[in-house]
């Protein structure tokens, strides 16, 4: 390609546990596992499900020791039914846990650039949170014995690291940065501390460390991967926070440097470590939907957090933020802008001069294409890669999107609401995203094919398609119902208090917890866990640079395909996106 075409298109180049069993819906009774709880205790203080309280309306016209004999019916009855599922389908009702970490050896030290919401996630997952935090967590645990965040975060266990430089632009995110690496004991406010990591105020200075081996990235979606090279060029091992890149052009020159490095780089799609893709990437494995034609997957969120709008720091002022390093790398900008003019999209630039100090851009700078990716990058990222896992689905041969601002009218140049669909022409498939910013109503991800269809998140259910031809006999039969999930798995039932419907939208789609051998991690954890066992063994993890390649092409080309108003197609054999 050449290289007045690589610069045409921003640019273009190169458990053991009952609760993991699952359940089948029998012909007579609408069970699932919430209805069958192993824990027959009760108690005042406890909150009832939704499937507690039918079981117990259920139980309310059942005479008492005829309601002990209905419980051990229904057990046997799942019971039977989960291994009738697991005969036709042909697996163990449980999936293997992973490895855990011996934590032999030196501890790994660690750097992270940008401790702002996702930064300081970040560091809870690696076991570092601030007094402040860990407090919170603390009193929220008094204040309802059910959130076990707390618990969680106590019990997580020791991944033999230390935090030994911190790098913010924002002295407060900096400052807390600090607290939470210098909590080695994980205690609350009075607690006793260890060594405060380093701070520094330049990114490039925190890779020129003697004492940092791997970095996390956790900065505004601009900076991911003129940050992530840098490090590599420093040998520096990477875990980034998605999207990958910000342009075209960095995509490619960062996969480049990654695989001619000994470097171990993770991208930050923590769904990679949920235990009910595992199950669903098997079911699909075995064919057990048939030929599948159709893939629906989206997002709802309503709330200002969901939106972007972010809460700005009362602390923050020109005195406290570094805007000059907020503002982007030269090379990156020029990348952009090139893009932006050449394609007659000046509408989209600004209106704001870059170099002009803005808090609503700092703290909400997902809001404009001047820092963002926007719903492509930020969103339609995870649904993208939860598929990509499971089906195994690549770069899509086509690109087509639509949508604009239409709830919040706040000067944002991002839109609210998206529908794009992206076309596996090799693969006879589509899979429609559509996104929302205005509507919390829930929607799961669904997986059609000419058999059955998969609905997948924290849990996952199928159901038989009345026209099937391979289970047509069992319908017949009827050993299946195929207007209800004939087969239903849910790693885990207990889920904390949601405090804003933005968590909520992340725990439905199992991006909070995950269940393994029966019990609930935090899967930032797990996904940072599998990093540095890969640093210390060498191999490669679950969402490796080639993974990341992928995540990152399709989601140029959803965004692309937006603002330029046409279908953007993939020239699989040049690796380039071209213009419809």
């Amino acid at each position: 390609m050449s290289e007045n075409n690589k610069n045409n298109i921003h640019t273009d180049k190169k458990s053991n546990s009952d609760e993991n069993k699952p359940v089948v819906k029998n012909n007579t009774e609408n069970t699932s596992t919430e209805n069958s709880s192993k824990d027959n205790s009760t108690s005042e203080n406890k909150p009832v499900s939704r499937g507690r309280r039918d079981a117990l309306k259920t139980l309310a016209t059942v005479p008492v020791l005829g309601a002990m004999a209905y419980g051990v019916y229904k057990k046997r009855k799942n019971e039977i039914f989960n291994r009738s599922a697991a005969d036709m389908f042909h697996f163990p009702t449980e999936v293997a846990p992973f490895a855990a970490s011996t934590g032999d050896g030196e501890a790994i030290r660690i750097g992270i650039i940008g401790t702002g919401i996702r930064g300081k996630q970040l560091l809870s997952g690696l076991g570092f949170s601030s007094p402040t935090e860990v407090q919170e967590l603390i009193n929220l645990n008094k204040a309802d014995s059910t959130n076990k965040r707390y618990q969680d975060f106590i019990e997580q266990e020791d991944l033999n690291v230390k935090i030994t430089a911190v790098c913010d632009i924002f002295d407060v995110h900096a400052e807390e940065g600090i607290a939470a690496g210098a909590n080695i004991y994980r205690e609350g406010l009075n607690g006793k501390y260890g060594d405060s990591p380093k701070r520094y105020l330049n990114y490039k200075e925190l890779l020129a460390a003697d004492d940092v081996d791997a970095v996390v990235i956790a900065s505004p979606d601009h900076w991911h991967g003129q940050m992530t090279m840098d490090a590599v060029r420093a040998g520096k091992h990477v875990y980034l926070e998605k999207p990958m890149t910000w342009t075209v052009p960095e995509t490619y020159a960062l996969r480049e440097l990654v695989k001619n490095s000994n470097v171990i780089f993770q991208l930050g799609h923590q769904n990679r470590q949920i235990e009910a893709y595992e199950r669903a990437r098997e079911i699909i494995d075995r064919g057990l939907l048939g030929p599948i034609s159709l893939i629906e997957t989206g997002t709802n969120r309503n709330d200002p957090n969901g939106a972007w709008v972010y809460d700005i720091n009362p602390k923050a002022n020109p005195n406290t933020i570094d805007w000059q390093q907020f503002d982007g790398d030269p090379e990156r900008i020029k990348e952009y802008m090139d893009y932006m003019t050449s394609a007659g999209l000046a509408a989209y630039v600004g209106p704001e001069p870059r170099d002009k100090f803005s808090l609503e851009r700092f703290f909400r700078w997902r809001c404009w294409w001047d820092y963002s990716t926007g719903l492509s990058g930020d969103l339609l990222t995870h649904e993208y890669d939860a598929m990509n896992q499971i089906l195994k689905l690549g770069i899509p041969s086509s690109a087509t999107s639509s949508g604009g601002v239409y709830f919040f009218k706040d000067g944002r140049t991002v839109p609210d609401v998206l529908h794009t669909t992206f076309e596996y022409k090799d693969r006879g498939l589509a899979m429609l995203y559509s996104a929302t910013l205005a509507s919390q109503f829930k929607r799961t991800r669904k997986i059609m094919g000419h058999d059955a269809t998969m609905e997948v998140g924290s849990s996952l259910s199928v159901t038989i398609d009345p026209r099937s031809e391979r289970y047509k006999d069992k319908i017949a039969e009827g050993k299946i119902k195929t207007n209800e999930p004939f087969y239903h798995y849910v790693p885990g039932r207990d889920l904390d208090a949601i405090t804003s419907a933005t968590e909520l939208y992340f725990a439905e789609r199992g991006l909070l917890y995950s269940y393994v051998g029966g019990k609930r991690y935090n899967t930032t954890y797990l996904h940072l866990h599998e990093w540095l066992e890969c640093i210390r063994t060498g191999k490669q993890p679950s969402c490796d640079i080639d993974q990341g390649f992928e995540e990152a092409i399709t989601a140029h080309m959803g965004t692309r395909a937006y603002l330029e108003g046409r279908t953007m197609y993939w020239d699989s054999e040049k690796e380039e996106i071209t213009r419809g």
